[in-house]
């Protein structure tokens, strides 16, 4: 039986993550969940898996949540803000947190996390995109698991298993290329906030679909790759392969690839990460060969979708540079939300933050705090 706190239980990879541990009630007790703002999805997971504590992140639905348990004689204490998100992060009876929070907001519950000795179940990419040194450090001084769960990630975990790390030669990071593939900059002038939310083969978040239509999501996929797996990038080779069946792979020195298929359903890799080492019975559709249609592979289109080539670049940099572009991402991605801005000056505001802030190449926790807040505020002091 596994202890788990859920941060972002009300997003996507959250309630998928309900899903499965509701299919494995023997397998995982839920002891805490956190959410921003959508108290009602909060007041269901309490009454339905009675976790012991609950974070609400926005004041007016802590206040909700808050009244309803103490209405209805309920054990569940539930928590406000940041210092609610560290404290169910380290909680002495839990066994692995599962980081499902968007944004930069995920990096100190995390390190919080794996100072208490969990192992972290890892959704949220901003994480080692902005902190991964320090992130990286932590788990190994604790001697802690990262767990990969989104699906290019664990692919490449699987790929991995049973091999050693020398004999691997290059990471193949697949993508669906979002919404937009196969377009040119003249093409998406004009895009719309709409438009740019069509994902065509995932369901997920607003912040993180938008993240798919610039290619952003894929660089910070990258920038995670080379922490999560100690490779190079110039060894992490991005293929577009709207198929999405083929979720990622891994060629090794003497010419072999071993890639990791399975049903467009984040429920596999959430599973397996829970799970591991052990494999459990499908809670994903199984792939029908026979019905399958041909699998392609196109090389991105980095002149483009610029968020992509950008990634390379911070992460070649280092030190402070993926969390310049990451706080000016979160801030462009904002702006757009708000039509504020057009599409492609999401792309713009990512190189112009990049050339505008000084890169520090040593850091602590709190320069990368500092960092994020002053790019974000130069952003939208801008628009």
């Amino acid at each position: 039986m596994k202890r788990l706190t859920i941060l972002g239980a009300t997003g996507s990879i959250g309630t998928q993550t309900l899903e499965v541990i509701r299919r494995e009630q023997e397998n995982f007790e839920l002891v805490a969940v956190s959410a921003n703002n959508n108290s009602n999805k909060i007041i269901d997971i309490i009454n339905e898996f009675a976790p012991l504590y609950a974070v609400l992140t926005e004041k007016k639905a802590y206040e909700e949540v808050r009244k309803y348990c103490l209405d209805n004689n309920l054990k569940c204490k539930i928590l406000f803000g940041m210092e609610g998100l560290n404290t169910i992060a380290s909680l002495q009876e839990v066994d692995i947190v599962v980081t499902s929070v968007v944004g930069m907001i995920g990096l100190v519950p995390t390190l919080k996390a794996i100072q208490a000795g969990k192992d972290i179940a890892l959704a949220n990419k901003e994480t080692l995109v902005v902190g991964g040194e320090l992130v990286i450090s932590e788990a190994k001084k604790h001697n802690i698991k990262i767990l990969p769960v989104d699906s290019e990630h664990g692919a490449i975990f699987q790929c991995l298993q049973g091999n050693k790390k020398s004999a691997v030669s290059k990471i193949l990071l697949t993508a669906s290329g979002g919404p937009f593939r196969g377009k040119r900059k003249e093409d998406l002038l004009e895009v719309t906030v709409d438009e740019a939310l069509k994902h065509p083969r995932w369901n997920m978040g607003k912040k993180i679909s938008i993240d798919s239509a610039t290619l952003m999501n894929k660089g910070l996929e990258v920038i995670e790759a080379h922490w999560l797996f100690d490779v190079k990038y110039d060894d992490i080779q991005v293929l577009v392969h709207p198929q999405s069946i083929i979720h990622s792979m891994v060629e090794y020195r003497d010419g072999s690839i071993i890639a990791q298929l399975g049903s467009t359903d984040m429920k596999l890799p959430i599973q397996y990460a829970l799970n591991y080492p052990n494999r459990e019975q499908a809670v994903a559709d199984r792939l029908n060969f026979y019905d399958m249609e041909n699998l392609t592979f196109e090389k991105p289109d980095m002149d483009t979708f610029t968020a992509l080539r950008l990634s390379y670049e911070a992460g070649k940099v280092g030190g402070t540079m993926p969390a310049i572009l990451n706080a000016a991402n979160e801030a462009a991605v904002e702006l757009f939300l708000g039509k504020r801005i057009k599409f492609l000056e999401i792309g713009n505001i990512l190189e112009e933050c990049m050339n505008k802030f000084e890169v520090q190449q040593s850091y602590v926790l709190e320069d990368l705090l500092e960092i994020d807040s002053k790019v974000k505020k130069y952003v939208k002091d801008r628009f």
